[in-house]
């Protein structure tokens, strides 16, 4: 039975990784894949999902306006999908994570979903949300604060390396711009 999966974490937890791991087992399986990404984040380049430990793969990409339940539809017609696989899907509308929703029931093909759960300042991403609500099953990729405590939250670091707490919700970075905190850390690193 089909599902709408969505792994949340932080920044630096490995949720590039867990895709990709998880793509090539279906494909080491003679199953295909089909891999989305968001159009904005292009640090890896365009149209590819890379990780920090130097694996990647090129995907498919989706923009606000998109519909990603005719993305999928169209691939399927093409070729059999055994599993979509949806990267930086916090930045994906509420009305696309609705679509994928779609797609688990219509179409049958269970889709996994990895994002960051909250931005910089705390709150929910609009994707994020929206997956909280829908997904049939939710899963943290765990990672660490400086202390050793679960990080569950992340900061913004100005070019001099300052802690940023106004700005826009989306700004694509790495480990140069964003540092993930457990919360008492993330709360004395704003001053809260």
């Amino acid at each position: 039975m089909a599902k709408l999966y969505f792994h949340y974490s932080t920044m630096n937890a490995g949720k590039s990784t867990s895709l990709l791991q998880a793509s090539h087992n279906y494909r080491e399986g003679g199953m295909n894949t089909y891999l989305i990404t968001a159009q904005l984040d292009r640090r890896a380049g365009h149209a590819r999902i890379s990780s920090r430990i130097g694996i990647g793969q090129d995907a498919d990409t989706f923009a606000a306006g998109d519909d990603i339940y005719a993305k999928i539809a169209a691939r399927k017609t093409k070729e059999p999908v055994a599993c979509v696989f949806i990267d930086e899907a916090q930045f994906l509308t509420k009305a696309q994570v609705w679509q994928l929703a779609r797609a688990v029931d219509d179409l049958g093909v269970p889709i996994m979903c990895y994002g960051l759960r909250v931005d910089f300042q705390g709150n929910l991403f609009p994707g994020s949300a929206a997956l909280l609500a829908w997904a049939d099953e939710m899963r943290e990729v765990r990672t660490i604060c400086h202390c050793g405590k679960k990080a569950t939250m992340v900061v913004r670091k100005g070019p001099d390396g300052t802690v940023l707490k106004d700005g826009e919700q989306v700004q694509i970075g790495g480990n140069e711009s964003y540092l993930s905190l457990c919360r008492r850390h993330w709360r004395q690193a704003v001053g809260d």
